[in-house]
């Protein structure tokens, strides 16, 4: 037994899954994404092979239950943009990303987030099982509406780097700050709120902790009336391109 128990305290290291790289996938956004968050699709076509390859390697070295949260959420985050831009390479030239699944004609799939696009543990999943089966259901963490991009002019901006776990705090905060201060956006005021239409749909997720306007006072340099009027704005749909 004592022999056994030995055994197990110089082995455990080993049982600890490492993380993979995300590198890859930083120097393609470094390569391919301006500061405003702006896509160079068609330059990023010509390294679809190397966005694949990061992708595979990320299918082989899947999120583990020996990581801490702020790993296993990096590693979703950075899978989750990565698709996306995978999804529009695939299809590129589009004007939208919801002309996927529609004007392009895919059998039994109604969205391009329905798409089934990254095997993992023999499991097929689509954008929206990982950001809702996974990432929603399993963090607490509402600043991801600012990390997660599905490739429209109104999203948050994408960012031109690859999230690391020891950074991620900082990078959801600097995220968060700047698509609040985006006034094409959002238009905020003291007494009148006009909102992306994100606080709408998952308006839940940034009351778990207070009012929206709670959430909202912790990232913006004006203080907001708890009584301030609110409205959303049209969500722009189109290309996410430089």
């Amino acid at each position: 037994m004592k022999y056994l128990l030995s055994l197990l305290i110089l082995i455990a290291p080993f049982l600890i899954k490492a993380q993979p790289s995300h590198d890859a996938f930083d120097v393609l956004l470094k390569k391919h994404v301006n500061n405003q968050g702006g896509v160079n699709y068609k330059a990023f076509k010509n390294d679809e092979q190397k966005l694949n390859s990061y992708l595979e390697n990320m299918k082989q070295n899947a999120a583990s239950d020996s990581w801490n949260d702020n790993e296993k959420l990096t590693y979703w985050i950075n899978v989750y943009n990565a698709l996306t831009i995978q999804l529009i390479l695939k299809y590129y030239p589009v004007k939208s990303i919801k002309d996927i699944g529609s004007t392009i004609q895919i059998p039994f799939v109604n969205t391009p987030w329905d798409v089934e696009c990254f095997e993992v543990n023999d499991k097929e999943l689509s954008l929206n099982n990982i950001e809702h089966g996974i990432i929603r259901k399993e963090f607490d963490e509402p600043r991801i509406h600012f990390a997660l991009v599905c490739a429209a002019v109104s999203c948050p901006k994408l960012l031109n780097e690859a999230y690391e776990a020891n950074r991620l705090d900082e990078q959801l905060t600097t995220q968060t700050k700047s698509f609040l201060a985006n006034t094409s956006k959002n238009k905020i005021s003291t007494d009148r709120l006009e909102l992306s239409k994100i606080f709408n749909w998952y308006g839940g997720d940034f009351r778990k902790n207070g009012t929206l306007v709670d959430f909202l006072n912790q990232y913006t340099s004006v203080e907001i009336d708890k009584k301030a009027k609110t409205s959303f704005m049209d969500y722009d749909w189109g290309l996410n391109e430089q």
